[in-house]
């Protein structure tokens, strides 16, 4: 089965689904990206901020020599964590040294908020625990990363977790236009508004969290399980197709490209097959019909944040 191929708005193609790595451990995180290859995965996403780089790298060198794939079938994303202009360029060399490639596909600002670094480079953090906040602009941080495009180190840029004032922002200055915005989307935070805004741009929404993510570790026992949802389970014996198959063909019939994240074998080879089936607009319209804009990443992550200026959930 082939992967289906999404056109940037600089001409540019990405495969519509990739492998998710958050949270995927650096011990399983190889094993994971060359099963995925021999599957027909071609587009891993990454970041900084998962400390999992220089494993993916190892194992995209490894498949890169042995000849499995060519560098021009593969499509790598990864993430800028810290947003000051002077970090761009220090930031991009550590993730482009692991990752061992000779240039990086797809770079996103990973949150507008800045997030400070602490003495060992991690997040800093205030004695409640929550991550200490800066005053930069993105719009700073965005024009250093253009940078990396005109010196060749970077095909295309975009952000993760941007609303459309945000975006709009970006695209009156912009030189170099982003052309994915990199967010949570699944039936409980369907994100609608956002991805119809997007696609009038001609910038892609690329879903993260398309499961909302149920190995999240501040996971509560009562929390709702979309896998489980009955009109998902309905709408998957139709097609004859499991609830993970449908919550990704969810995504895929929105025009947006998915990530999901897994390190078995058998889940990344279900998720592959997405593209012998379609949802009827319909069934599209019933499954956003469960949205209760419930964010999985809320209260652990973007909480501490709400007063900061540039907390993105204010808007859509």
């Amino acid at each position: 089965m082939s992967l289906r191929l999404l056109t940037l708005s600089n001409g540019r193609k990405m495969p519509q689904l990739g492998l998710g790595t958050w949270k995927s451990k650096p011990d399983e995180v190889g094993n994971a990206v060359k099963s995925a290859i021999d599957i027909g995965y071609r587009h891993f996403d990454t970041a900084y901020a998962y400390f999992n780089e220089k494993e993916i790298g190892d194992a995209l060198k490894e498949v890169l020599s042995d000849g499995k794939v060519k560098r021009e079938e593969l499509f790598i994303v990864t993430k800028l964590l810290y947003l000051s202009p002077e970090s761009v360029r220090k930031n991009f060399m550590e993730s482009y040294k692991k990752l061992q490639l000779d240039y990086i596909d797809l770079y996103l600002i990973h949150t507008p908020i800045p997030l400070q670094a602490d003495e060992t480079g991690g997040l800093k953090k205030d004695e409640t625990g929550a991550y200490v906040t800066d005053d930069i602009d993105y719009l700073d941080t965005y024009k250093e990363m253009e940078k990396l495009v005109d010196d060749g180190l970077v095909k295309s840029i975009g952000v993760s977790n941007f609303n459309h004032k945000q975006l709009e922002r970006i695209l009156g200055v912009a030189k170099h236009k982003p052309v994915t915005n990199q967010i949570e989307v699944h039936p409980y935070f369907t994100r609608t508004k956002l991805i119809n805004w997007c696609l009038e741009r001609n910038i892609i929404t690329t879903c993260y969290s398309p499961f909302a993510s149920l190995d999240r570790p501040w996971a509560k026992d009562d929390d709702p399980n979309l896998l489980k949802d009955q009109v998902v389970k309905s709408i998957a014996s139709k097609h004859n197709k499991t609830p993970a198959q449908v919550l990704l063909r969810f995504c895929i019939d929105l025009g947006c490209a998915v990530i999901p994240k897994s390190v078995n074998p058998g889940r990344m080879k279900e998720n592959f097959e997405i593209f012998n089936f379609k949802l009827t607009p319909e069934e599209v319209t019933s499954i956003q019909s469960l949205n209760r804009n419930w964010m999985m990443s809320v209260d652990a992550f973007w909480h501490p944040a709400r007063n900061h200026p540039f907390y993105p959930f204010n808007e859509f």
